[in-house]
């Protein structure tokens, strides 16, 4: 392990380390990352600039408020149709002063990942943030990785563009990794161990899964997240994603990347060393501390988030995964080992079975049973190193199709009092 290359996020190189303030370009800017990464730039102007947002379209008063508090340069937009809107927006936000460059259209957030920057921030939600990812990595930009999706679908694109240490992940569970890492060479590493909160049916067995409502698989414990992430959380397919993620940034073998539940989510994530030491890394539930660590690295932002009163007694629980009513972790280690485009078509049909359910046209536990009979059906066209983005387009396009004809079919096969 220690004679191969150095891993895409790898602690122990600082790349493209700057001195002074930061400009950042952040992608997906209304969202929940977003959001609270422009929080965290505006508490610390002295440290970060952000010189550029993109957003899907959906908020343009948000988005015109925050091109304005930060005074960008450039404002992006999926939805062409939202630029009037927009326009309006940011015209009541600055009033008689220029307003920001305007682009619009599918590829807007690619453009303005490759505008000049130190880092670019992928916040964006599902695959479309492969393409931003790969344009920031070409253009030789840190890359805070939020959007877990663009590296469970592009591995090898992604692997092929970046260099080592490049990456900088901002998921807490990969932030937490990042940190426990730089204690130790590649060469001390056992293990990594990644923390799940159970979500909202840690305890109950897969038959008393079979009648769960969207309502109450939306009622996180912890975290106050979309509901696709949600239902993701519900479901442990997060978890799996982040096990592939977590080869993929690391260069760990799956069979040394565990899960455990644990229910408070004070520890994101742990590596256990060579010489049987475990390093936790851990903060109260809140997504500032890996954002602050994406953006600021190697340099850690003063009160980026909130630390533990000790002075309080606290009890932290460890317990292994049920992997029979949980199946999402298992399938995702044998995508992820089948490479090439296995992991989009588990991604795009957990997707498409995630909306049926939430529409009730599917059943919790049909959300992985349909989801694994895809993934069975696609097989594993070996596409190894030579994959292209076309690649993973046409997957995600033929599972997203089969994943909506088997949830329709399974809503035709039941007896008309299960579909009430």
């Amino acid at each position: 392990m220690s004679d191969s290359p150095a891993p895409l996020a790898d602690p122990h190189i600082a790349f493209d380390v700057s001195e002074g303030r930061r400009d950042v370009v952040v992608l997906g800017s209304t969202g929940s990352v977003g959001t609270q990464a422009i929080d965290l730039v505006l508490r610390n102007p002295d440290r970060f600039r952000v010189t550029a947002l993109s957003a899907a379209g959906g908020r343009v008063g948000l988005l015109a408020e925050q091109a304005r508090r930060l005074r960008v340069r450039t404002v992006a937009v999926a939805r062409e149709e939202t630029v009037p809107a927009l326009r309006e927006a940011l015209g009541a936000e600055y009033g008689s002063e220029p307003l920001p460059e305007i682009l619009a259209g599918p590829d807007a957030a690619t453009d303005v990942a490759t505008s000049e920057c130190h880092t670019v921030l992928n916040g964006i939600t599902g695959s479309i943030g492969l393409a931003p990812t790969l344009a920031a990595l070409e253009a030789g930009r840190t890359l805070a990785l939020a959007n877990k999706e663009s590296l469970i679908v592009g591995g090898p694109l992604v692997k092929a563009l970046a260099k080592p240490g490049q990456i900088i992940p901002v998921d807490s569970e990969h932030a937490a990794l990042f940190q426990a890492l730089a204690a130790g060479t590649r060469a001390d590493v056992r293990k990594l161990v990644v923390t799940a909160s159970g979500g909202p049916f840690r305890g109950r067995t897969r038959a008393e899964l079979a009648h769960v409502t969207p309502d109450a698989a939306l009622a996180h414990p912890t975290w106050a997240m979309g509901p696709v992430i949600t239902i993701n959380s519900a479901t442990l397919v997060n978890k799996g994603l982040e096990v592939i993620e977590a080869h993929l940034l690391y260069d760990i073998p799956f069979e040394r990347i565990e899960v455990v539940v644990h229910p408070q989510s004070y520890v994101h994530s742990m590596v256990e060393f060579t010489d049987g030491s475990t390093l936790a890394q851990a903060t109260p539930p809140d997504m500032s501390g890996p954002i602050a660590v994406g953006i600021g690295w190697p340099v850690r932002v003063p009160d980026a988030a909130p630390a533990f009163d000790w002075s309080t007694a606290s009890t932290w629980e460890f317990f292994p995964l049920d992997t029979d009513a949980f199946p999402s972790v298992g399938l995702a280690r044998q995508v992820g080992s089948l490479g090439g485009t296995a992991p989009a078509v588990f991604n795009a049909a957990n997707e498409e079975c995630v909306e049926a359910f939430l529409a009730g046209r599917l059943p919790f536990n049909g959300i992985m049973d349909t989801v694994t009979e895809v993934v069975a059906e696609h097989g594993q066209p070996a596409k190894g190193t030579s994959l292209t983005v076309a690649d993973v387009l046409e997957a995600e396009t033929w599972a997203r199709a089969r994943a909506r004809e088997m949830a329709e079919k399974f809503g035709e096969e039941q007896p008309a009092e299960a579909r009430a």
